[in-house]
């Protein structure tokens, strides 16, 4: 056996539980914390390991990026650098995370299979909607959601101040979201609001 095999077995005979311990403080799951804990041994002892006999430099490197090797000598502090990764993997899986939460709601698609009938009532309703608009409001909706042009672009095409787009945008989204706003989430009719 290798020196960096037995180094690996001696850490996680020894100090094994104490790794998915800090994991599972991080993670606040077991399952998580264990293959946080084997993704950072793998991606400790694959970088760690190198040839057998030497340790490895890359060609034009500079003093300073060493890649030690387990089987020259063994690491005065290999649980120190496990630990590392376990909390860079489990930061990098939160990033990645975290953007997906931010563009999630981008998608048209909300996870639940709506039916043929669900989209054409949809359409319709969003049509008659559009119907009950003024003309210029009409026309900035329909420029800016469905031919995706900016303000000045739709300033532009329709002979008017950027302001005035951005005041028809504005009223016409806040008639539609009234107009297209659930049934059982409009307030009721006589009732003050809150």
């Amino acid at each position: 056996m290798v020196a960096w095999e037995d180094e690996l077995g001696e850490l996680m005979a020894t100090r094994g539980n104490a790794l998915v311990r800090y994991a599972y403080m991080l993670a606040g799951d077991r399952a998580l914390a264990e293959d946080l804990v084997q993704d950072a041994l793998v991606k400790v002892f694959s970088r760690l390991r190198g040839p057998a006999g030497r340790a490895r430099r890359p060609a034009g490197s500079e003093r300073g990026t060493h890649v030690h090797t387990l089987d020259d000598s063994p690491l005065e502090n290999t649980e120190g650098y496990v630990r590392r990764a376990i909390l860079t993997l489990y930061l990098d899986g939160y990033r990645k995370r975290q953007r997906w939460y931010d563009i999630k709601h981008l998608l048209a698609d909300d996870g639940v299979g709506r039916s043929a009938d669900a989209a054409a009532t949809a359409r319709v309703d969003v049509m008659a909607a559009l119907a009950r608009l003024g003309p210029r409001q009409r026309a900035c909706v329909v420029l800016r959601y469905f031919d995706d042009l900016t303000v000045p672009q739709i300033a532009d095409a329709l002979g008017t101040a950027q302001g005035t787009v951005k005041r028809y945008l504005s009223d016409a989204t806040d008639h539609l979201r009234d107009l297209l706003r659930p049934d059982d989430l409009r307030p009721a009719e006589g009732r003050a609001a809150p």
